[in-house]
């Protein structure tokens, strides 16, 4: 039968063994009172981390090709302003150019400024929307997540 100790050292060399650091993964620190992002790092293959460059950060930013949050709120408002005139919402899935999406903010943000909806677009309240459905998605399994889709 193995000794208290001996069994300690076994469960931990099976946590390490489990937890093995994959490269290009993303560290960010939270602070949680005010969901603000206070750090943002890279994870090496041993699972070190480091400061992100300038560089590295843009090429984050165009493989994140869905957009900002912000623009998914603008989507959602121009669908319920074409539910309204049209009866129905387009169901647009092509990619919208640079051009398209300039008009798009210039025409949306007046509406949007003198409506209700004006403070989902402040920083504070998209920050803690995000860091909400961050902690949300990260406490459901992936099994959980595909049922619930």
């Amino acid at each position: 039968m193995p000794t208290r100790s001996n069994s300690r050292k076994t469960n931990r060399t099976a946590t390490k063994q489990a937890y093995k650091p994959v490269a290009g993964l993303l560290a960010i620190t939270v602070d949680p009172d005010t969901a603000r992002v206070v750090r943002l790092e890279g994870l090496d293959a041993n699972g070190a981390r480091h400061e992100l460059t300038n560089a590295e950060r843009q090429r984050l930013l165009k493989r994140a090709s869905d957009g900002r949050v912000e623009d998914f709120v603008e989507r959602a408002f121009e669908a319920g302003i074409a539910c309204v005139l049209d009866g129905e919402a387009s169901s647009d899935t092509n990619q919208e150019s640079d051009e398209d999406a300039e008009i798009r903010r210039r025409f949306l943000t007046p509406l949007i400024e003198r409506s209700p909806v004006k403070h989902l677009m402040e920083s504070a309240v998209l920050d803690r929307a995000i860091l909400s459905t961050l902690i949300d998605h990260s406490t459901k399994t992936p099994s959980n997540a595909e049922e619930e889709s």
